[in-house]
């Protein structure tokens, strides 16, 4: 009788046992199945590509198909925004969700600055991380690497794995900074240990030529500060001693980055990835493949939009040809506005003929006018959205919120806010307002309006020939009837301006203008 309960209770433990086990097993293959169904996830980010740069978006002297087929199979649309008129902000607000000016040190970086993200925050990457997906940017970072003083020969970190990208594999800041090396996974790629890297953004080392002690040795004339380090017969910004083997060829930059993104796909297509492809078009030196030199007309500038334009092409066919296009969201947008001369004689000015890289906006790359923050914004999702034109206020800050609501989450701590429905087409409410900021000034954008508030600062950066917006009154713009800025009606509209003066303050804070008056000085 007792073997008989000691056999009853062993089959009971048995049969329980097989259950938890079984029941296990069915939520792990739940859960797995539940991370297979989400999209891929790839945002492609250009850099200076402005709002009348696309054939898309207008432009008539320059024709770029590739875009374009993601513009007439998806979502256009015609107020969409990055949060700055510079590179580094408009990227932190990307990454974070959180407004840059709430940051002091989000301002354009040197190739030497910290890691601008703080590695507790919350993050793009990070956040899709969490909910199963790989995670990789290929590209530009321009977002600091380091803790203050990096040693290139060693691993540097913290970076971008240490913000939530699995993989990495970036230019530390811009093409015409130092170091002009590749890094992966914080691992300068082709370094020699018998030529180390050593970097500088003050002092150049002894006997280094630069852009003033050896003109002779250029390919490309400085107009404006580039000057320093010689690479590749190009003036750098910052000083660069060693790294032979590691450093990068210019021409070839564009080939580079779209073979790493292919290969990515290729390699990761299993499961559900996040992948930022921060391709460095238009931004200066504009280096095209000699494949793309002369293509255009319009000098470099307009040879690599043709260039980027490709690669984006060749990019959506391996989606295509992997079989995973129609579970691919893709996103295309561009950090800043646009900007002829900045920084090299490259005829990009000379030979604009009629081309509008502005669109008809004002303003461009550093201004607080629309040119400088509204860009090309574009969600293609083939199969699920339906392709359309919206004029619903948009920032790519709003992609945190938006994509997590998108794989099953909430984003709630930050300023991004959720405009899944209108990235995906189902609605065109979009954000009331939005603020927008430029070298650390601010403005508001509300509704059909724009508000500038006073600063005591130059109205043209005359280097590059840019109207900043800065004026020693308020202005206030109507952008429904005045998409080209051309009549403040401030005086003539006292109590719309008093509303959106009173809202700006509640969204930036009041008292915060009157620092910045200082700090213009």
């Amino acid at each position: 009788m007792t073997t008989l309960k000691h056999f009853i209770l062993l089959l009971s433990i048995l049969i329980i046992g097989i259950s938890c086990k079984d029941k296990a097993k069915e939520t792990e293959n739940t859960s797995d199945k539940e991370i297979a169904k989400k999209p891929n996830i790839v945002i492609i980010y250009l850099d200076d590509l402005g709002y009348g740069d696309l054939s898309s978006y207008g432009a008539t002297q320059l024709q770029t198909p590739n875009i374009d087929a993601l513009a007439s199979g998806g979502i256009k649309f015609t107020n969409g925004y990055a949060s700055s008129a510079t590179c580094t902000p408009s990227r932190y607000a990307l990454l974070t969700g959180m407004y840059p000016w709430r940051n002091k040190d989000a301002k354009i970086l040197p190739g030497t600055a910290p890691l601008l993200i703080n590695t507790a925050q919350q993050t793009l990457p990070k956040l899709l991380k969490k909910e199963g997906y790989q995670t990789a940017i290929i590209g530009k970072w321009h977002l600091g690497l380091g803790s203050g003083v990096v040693n290139w020969n060693e691993r540097v970190s913290p970076g971008p794995n240490e913000v939530g990208f699995d993989e990495s594999y970036i230019l530390a800041a811009t093409q015409d900074r130092v170091p002009t090396v590749y890094i992966e996974n914080g691992h300068v790629v082709n370094l020699d240990k018998n030529d180390p890297i050593e970097v500088d953004y003050k002092t150049n080392f002894e006997g280094e030529p630069t852009a003033i002690s050896n003109p002779e040795l250029l390919t490309m004339k400085w107009h404006h500060g580039h000057n320093n380090s010689i690479v590749n017969g190009i003036p750098r910004i910052g000083y660069m001693k060693g790294g032979a083997a590691a450093k990068w060829t210019d021409t070839d930059m564009a080939d580079h980055f779209l073979v790493r993104a292919q290969d990515y796909v290729k390699s990761h297509k299993d499961k559900p990835f996040f992948l930022y492809y921060a391709m460095q078009q238009p931004h200066v030196p504009r280096t095209p493949h000699p494949r793309f030199v002369g293509k255009s007309g319009m000098g470099p500038r307009g040879d690599v939009i043709l260039e980027a334009d490709w690669c984006i092409g060749e990019f959506m066919k391996t989606l295509k040809e992997e079989g995973i296009l129609e579970n691919t969201l893709v996103v295309f947008s561009s950090d800043n506005g646009p900007v002829l001369n900045d920084g090299y004689f490259d005829d990009s000015d000379t030979k604009v003929g009629d081309h509008d890289p502005k669109g008809g906006l004002r303003g461009g790359k550093y201004s607080l006018f629309e040119a400088g923050t509204r860009v090309p914004f574009i969600t293609y999702w083939e199969g699920t959205i339906k392709p359309g034109v919206s004029d619903a206020i948009v920032c790519q800050m709003d992609l945190l919120s938006s994509l997590a609501a998108l794989v099953g989450t909430e984003e709630n701590s930050t300023d991004s806010k959720n405009l899944l429905d209108e990235f995906l087409g189902k609605s065109e409410k979009g954000r009331d307002h939005l603020i927008i900021e430029a070298t650390s000034r601010t403005a508001l954008r509300s509704g059909d309006w724009l508000m500038i508030p006073p600063y005591n600062a130059p109205a043209v950066n005359t280097q590059v020939n840019i109207e900043l917006g800065n004026a020693k009154d308020y202005q206030l713009y109507n952008l429904k009837e005045d998409v080209g800025q051309q009549h403040n009606v401030a005086a003539s509209n006292p109590e719309k301006l008093a509303e959106l003066v009173k809202t700006f303050e509640a969204l930036r804070g009041k008292g915060h203008d009157e620092i910045l008056q200082l700090e213009l000085k």
